[in-house]
């Protein structure tokens, strides 16, 4: 079963928790937000990119 859910949901959520569970302010979180889309289009964005698509890898397994 293949369930797809959009970038935005999951990071959401994932600073939903962190502020209600971890206690991390909500101006950290923004700022780690907008810092996250500065280093994105810096000349680091290929590099991101390819440990992104290694790390989805390593979690989805081998293909069938």
């Amino acid at each position: 079963m293949t369930v797809s859910l959009p970038l935005v949901f999951v990071l959401g959520v994932i600073a939903w928790a962190a502020i209600k569970f971890l206690g991390i302010r909500l101006w950290v979180a923004v700022v780690i937000a907008l810092f996250g889309f500065w280093l994105s289009h810096t000349f680091l964005a290929p590099a991101i990119e390819s440990g992104t698509r290694s790390g989805v890898g390593v979690v989805n397994g081998p293909h069938k």
